[in-house]
């Protein structure tokens, strides 16, 4: 899982769009000379490819179906960007740390998650303290066990119901890029 992040001038930056196993980062680099103003951080180990972008660019100019991905999937990557802003702007840090955990844990295919207080608090844009009383609260809820930057999620039902509709949201743009990958 790679996490996007909107980079502010004070060297702060915020999550704006999650790619995974399904998705690719830099897309646009097919379609022209692309500079990304990004920060992506790697969340979770895995395997991925690269590609020298005139490479790239050389392959999606011979193929309709591979330049149409790209724009395809760059709006997913934006509307994934615009449901997290408001999830930031709207929704409780409970809510939101819900359904940050949950898309990790779809994400990571698993139900345990390795993931820093610190991190967390840099991706939901918050301060740790918030982080701290939210695992708590989930954690003596019995909807998590946190323990040395793993989290195990016991209670995933009630996760789900603890999240905000957020995301829900995103399994459905989820979902949706699956339906144009089958269809590629």
């Amino acid at each position: 899982m790679l996490s996007l992040l909107a980079v502010m001038r004070d060297g702060r930056g915020i999550e704006t769009a999650t790619v995974g196993r399904e998705g690719v980062v830099g897309a646009m680099a097919g379609l022209r000379p692309y500079k990304s103003f990004v920060r992506v951080i790697v969340q979770m180990p895995t395997l991925a490819s690269k590609i020298a972008s005139q490479h790239f660019r050389t392959v999606v100019a011979t193929s309709e179906q591979l330049r149409n991905l790209c724009i395809e999937y760059n709006e997913v990557l934006l509307s994934q960007a615009r449901v997290i802003a408001a999830c930031n702007a709207l929704h409780s840090v409970e809510a939101r740390f819900c359904r940050w955990l949950l898309q990790s844990a779809d994400r990571a295919n698993s139900d345990t998650v390795a993931l820093t207080q610190e991190f967390l608090a840099e991706m939901l844009g918050v301060r740790r303290t918030s982080v701290t009383a939210v695992g708590k609260t989930l954690h003596d809820q019995g909807v998590i066990n946190y323990s040395r930057g793993v989290i195990h999620i016991l209670d995933r039902h009630k996760l789900e119901q603890m999240s905000c509709e957020c995301y829900e949201m995103l399994l459905d743009q989820s979902a949706m890029l699956q339906s144009i990958l089958s269809q590629a």
